[in-house]
């Protein structure tokens, strides 16, 4: 599916399934009953939002502080966010998929999930990956040809092992 699929997807046919949801829950119970859990569940995400998302940060800062990157840490803080945002949202469909994204053990099966798919995108050529930090990393050579191997070994030449930093070009 293309990004203009899947924006149609968020965008137009998510609400309106949510809405006939929310019109059907109302007709069994009541449209008080609705409306209360609409309020319950917007104030139970954007409290369980506050609290992971501070988790988030201090495991974050945590691992600056040990000289560790902060990957993981910063894909639970992208899906804590996107997970909030779904909380706020009225709907029972946001709602599942924001407390998918807010509790720890559903995050990491649906990030190890996304990292799957990713993965095998790139292997089947479908993504590709190019940077333009650095000496021409991804760029292509006058011949037409990646010069990624090179890039690779003028990068690595530029590496001060014994401290792991990169030395960067002058200019």
């Amino acid at each position: 599916m293309n990004i203009l699929g899947r924006l149609a997807l968020l965008f137009v046919v998510l609400p309106i399934l949510e809405l006939i949801l929310l019109i059907e829950i109302g007709r069994h119970i009541g449209s008080l009953p609705t409306l209360g859990i609409v309020v319950l569940t917007g104030v139970t995400g954007a409290w369980l939002a506050r609290t992971e998302g501070l988790r988030v940060i201090f495991r974050f800062q945590e691992e600056l502080v040990s000289g560790r990157l902060p990957g993981q840490a910063m894909l639970d803080g992208i899906c804590v966010l996107v997970g909030g945002a779904f909380l706020l949202t009225p709907g029972v469909i946001s709602d599942f998929l924001g407390f998918s994204l807010m509790l720890p053990l559903t995050r990491r099966r649906i990030q190890s999930w996304m990292r799957d798919n990713l993965e095998r995108q790139v292997a089947e050529g479908r993504v590709h990956v190019v940077s333009s930090y650095g000496v021409g990393f991804g760029t292509r050579g006058t011949d037409g040809g990646s010069r990624l191997e090179e890039d690779i070994q003028i990068r690595e030449a530029k590496m001060d092992p014994s401290k792991g930093i990169v030395i960067e070009p002058e200019g």
